[in-house]
């Protein structure tokens, strides 16, 4: 896992932090200084925080649970479904689905619904449809995908959640929190840092920082799936070198059998 340097997050503008009227005082030990009414970023904690949570992400990624992603602002939309798909990881970009972790059930059901128009498109059964009902299950089915599409693998719920903004996404913290699932954020000099897990103190406004963050995280994720998938063909082959010695020592009983019947033989000649 490669070290992020502070000079690429000050050249990302990740310290830029919000107006110093608007900031929440919970967020003192993360701001360095204040220049012209704004809240500077203290680069050197946002660096070991990036650290800190990168190795947490890594080893959930490792353990084989799904890490969501969660983003709906204009300018980590794009980012954020490229970097989360990049590692096949799951993410929400359009609104969040109220009850999409404590009523998982019911996302699940929609999500099946999905599959199931897919299934009608595929064995003929959709041409059947008048041309109405095809239509409206033309709308459902891009309303799901939109809404629903990047977590239709998700069939349990996510071992973590990494969110951009938590002001705007306090819902998805709130039933993350209800299911004690570990939070990890990008923390602006506005928010409460005290509701997430994992504080990554940046600017959470502009795609440049956003963008520096989510690689610096998502290249983590990568190296614990890489790690999981070596673990899981060592495992494959491990068995297969450990029977090998059972065919070896199958020789010496035959070598006992022909010691046992030569002394038979010598008997009958006497």
């Amino acid at each position: 896992m490669a070290k992020i340097e502070v000079k690429e997050l000050l050249d990302a503008g990740v310290h830029f932090g919000h107006l110093t009227r608007k900031w929440d005082p919970n967020m003192a030990p993360y701001v360095y200084m204040e220049r012209n009414g704004i809240h500077i970023i203290n680069l050197y904690k946002t660096a070991a925080k990036i650290e800190e949570a990168s190795e947490a992400m890594s080893k959930i990624a490792a353990s084989g649970r799904k890490i969501l992603f969660v983003a709906t602002k204009k300018q980590a939309k794009d980012i954020v479904a490229e970097k989360a798909g990049n590692v096949n990881m799951p993410y929400i970009t359009e609104r969040w689905p109220g009850g999409m972790l404590t009523n998982f059930v019911t996302i699940r059901k929609a999500v099946k619904k999905m599959a199931s128009i897919d299934r009608m498109k595929k064995d003929g059964t959709f041409m059947t449809l008048s041309k109405k009902e095809r239509l409206q299950v033309d709308r459902l089915r891009a309303k799901l995908e939109k809404n629903l599409g990047s977590i239709s693998e998700m069939t349990r719920l996510p071992g973590a959640l990494f969110v951009v903004d938590i002001k705007r996404e306090h819902i998805a913290i709130k039933e993350a929190q209800k299911l004690n699932i570990p939070i990890f954020a990008m923390v602006d000099t506005n928010s409460d840092p005290r509701q997430v897990d994992y504080v990554i103190p940046a600017n959470d406004d502009a795609s440049k920082s956003i963008d520096k963050i989510l690689t610096a995280v998502t290249s983590a994720v990568a190296g614990g799936l890489a790690e999981r998938k070596a673990e899981k063909d060592g495992g494959d082959k491990a068995p297969a070198k450990e029977a090998a010695p059972a065919k070896k020592e199958a020789a010496p009983a035959k070598k006992e059998a022909k010691a046992e019947k030569a002394p038979v033989a010598s008997q009958e000649e006497e």
